[in-house]
């Protein structure tokens, strides 16, 4: 892994335990942060697209964000919980950029930590595991809220101990993208750090050292799209997290990523997703 660690930036929205008996059953759920959870006792299923995931007992279990899932729960059921995103404003994210293993058999150190963080973050507790419950605008832009006013020392704590719980998954990620040619590399990491700038395909072509053609081409050989369906893409995905983390009106979220035509974001961002960037906060205001 190459990224440096600077441009990590993991923020807690949630953190605590949570007690079951048969009624953590909840479908569909799919949210703009990444949740990780450590079993103490009993078993669950996290039901993806692609498959099941059995949870047992100390194992820790990451879902990435943005993932359409379901849980059943038929017995007693016991878990620590917490929802980590990464600051919309940082050049890169190693949440959204990385592959993570699902499921991690859980050492010595990884409960303390967790209990840690629940002790120090009282007020990040649920008070219910219902999704629709929490997983909403007004109550994530509350628990945003929260965050940034704890105390310095329990936020370099904290951000400390996220560190190590996503350290733990990190061994075995691999890239999303696996990209072989140093100038494809160079142009990613532009498009990254100018993402709420226009990016053109000349200018990235120059990067590249390439012809226009040439350029467009081994880029999609080497990414699987055209630049501009990349840019658009990681664009978009950005606009999903503002949407949700931000108290900022739709034309300006347009505007802040160098969209000058609102209409035309709104056009694409219901062709990406499925829905306008209006429906999609109404989703999270239930």
């Amino acid at each position: 892994m190459t990224q440096s660690i600077d441009q990590l930036h993991l923020l807690i929205l949630n953190v605590g335990l949570a007690i079951h008996n048969a009624d953590w059953n909840w479908k569909n759920v799919s949210s703009p942060f990444t949740r990780l959870y450590y079993i103490m006792e009993g078993t669950a299923q996290i039901i993806f697209p692609d498959g099941i995931q059995e949870l047992k007992p100390h194992h820790l279990y990451l879902v990435p964000s943005f993932t359409t899932h379901s849980y059943q729960c038929n017995s007693h059921f016991t878990h620590y919980y917490l929802h980590i995103y990464e600051d919309h404003q940082s050049e890169s994210g190693i949440l959204e950029d990385w592959n993570f293993p699902i499921e991690i058999p859980a050492g010595n150190l990884e409960l303390p930590l967790i209990k840690r963080l629940c002790e120090i973050n009282p007020t990040m507790q649920l008070p219910q595991s219902d999704p629709t419950s929490y997983d909403n605008n007004p109550t994530l832009i509350r628990n945003i809220i929260k965050n940034k006013q704890r105390t310095f020392c329990d936020k370099v704590e904290s951000r400390g101990i996220v560190y190590q719980l996503i350290a733990c998954f990190l061994k075995d990620a691999k890239p999303k993208v696996e990209v072989n040619d140093n100038r494809i590399q160079k142009v990613l990491s532009h498009i990254r750090k100018n993402i709420y700038k226009t990016v053109d395909i000349d200018s990235l072509a120059a990067i590249s050292c390439l012809s226009k053609d040439h350029f467009i081409r081994l880029f999609k050989k080497e990414v699987g799209n055209t630049p501009l369906q990349y840019i658009n893409q990681k664009k978009i995905e950005k606009a999903q997290l503002i949407l949700i983390t931000e108290d900022i009106p739709v034309k300006n979220i347009a505007y802040l990523l160098a969209y000058e035509d609102h209409s035309y974001f709104n056009r694409l961002f219901k062709k990406i997703t499925g829905v306008t960037p209006q429906q999609y906060r109404e989703l999270y205001k239930k």
